[in-house]
């Protein structure tokens, strides 16, 4: 199932995709524009999901919004990449020596077709296509073998970061947290749809040049040793997002940042396409 938020008539509501067809799911779960509340009751309201017919709009009347909006946590993990973690290595970066995670305030959330900002006060904004993880149940100390029963779904993440304010801080939040840089959708394909999340294939390209392709399965730590790892130091809840880690291809290594005007798309196997143009700061959204 293909779950999503969209916004329509003024308002903002739950759905599911079903083709080229959005069907409304926010009556069936008591109303309201939560994803998060929707991932607690999820097991008890999947049958419901599943076969509800309620009214439907085409996807393309209606604008598709972030799929979460108020989740707790939204961290990504760096370097697991392992052609990434060499091209870092050659341009004097070390390489961690376990998983190394970082936090994205969840201000930054934006909607898989929405703007991204260039402020003013960055001149190396990048991006990092990325697998999220969405948590689907409160946990804690879960094992890897386990993980994956707790896990929700999937989307695509656009980790979007200041790299100059990257270099300001001991810690990574500033530079991965400027409003609208965290980009996320187009849906959450619940886990039972993804065949294997360990070989999806990714693209990202700007402007119609191929930056960033791979596989899932390039990952250093992959979904689930990373879900032992967090849980062993923290409670994760329903809606947490989980950005996996970004392939090789990013702007830093050959100095090739974002500017205003660039497109990028990226889309990745079997969870669809996100597509964000960069606007200058001060610019309508």
């Amino acid at each position: 199932m293909k779950l999503v938020r969209y916004r329509h008539g003024g308002q903002t509501r739950l759905g599911k995709v079903v083709g080229d067809r959005v069907v409304d799911l926010s009556e069936t779960v008591g109303g309201g524009d939560s994803m998060r509340q929707l991932l607690t009751v999820l097991p008890a309201y999947r049958n419901v999901l599943d076969v509800a017919t309620g009214p439907s709009l085409a996807l393309s009347d209606v604008v598709l919004a972030a799929p979460i909006h108020d989740p707790q946590k939204f961290l990504g993990i760096g370097m697991n990449y392992r052609q990434h973690a060499e091209e870092a290595r050659q341009a004097g970066i070390p390489i961690p020596a376990s998983q190394m995670w970082f936090n994205k305030q969840v201000s930054c959330i934006n909607g898989p077709f929405d703007p991204v900002v260039k402020p003013e006060v960055t001149q190396e904004m990048d991006y990092e296509i990325e697998l999220g993880v969405v948590i689907g149940r409160r946990c804690r100390h879960v094992r890897a073998d386990a993980a994956s029963e707790v896990i929700a779904g999937y989307l695509i993440v656009n980790d979007v970061s200041a790299r100059d304010w990257l270099k300001k801080s001991p810690t990574f939040t500033l530079g991965k947290s400027f409003d609208t840089h965290g980009p996320i959708g187009p849906w959450i394909v619940t886990a039972d749809e993804v065949s294997d999340p360990m070989a999806l294939e990714m693209q990202l390209s700007v402007n119609g040049e191929l930056r960033q392709r791979s596989s899932t399965a390039d990952m250093i730590y992959n979904i689930y040793q990373q879900i032992e790892y967090l849980s062993s130091v923290m409670t994760l809840e329903p809606g947490d997002i989980l950005a996996s880690g970004t392939p090789s291809g990013i702007g830093a290594p050959t100095g090739r940042f974002l500017q205003p005007g660039d497109v990028m798309r990226l889309s990745i196997s079997e969870l669809g396409m996100i597509e964000h143009r960069v606007i200058a700061e001060g610019k309508p959204l």
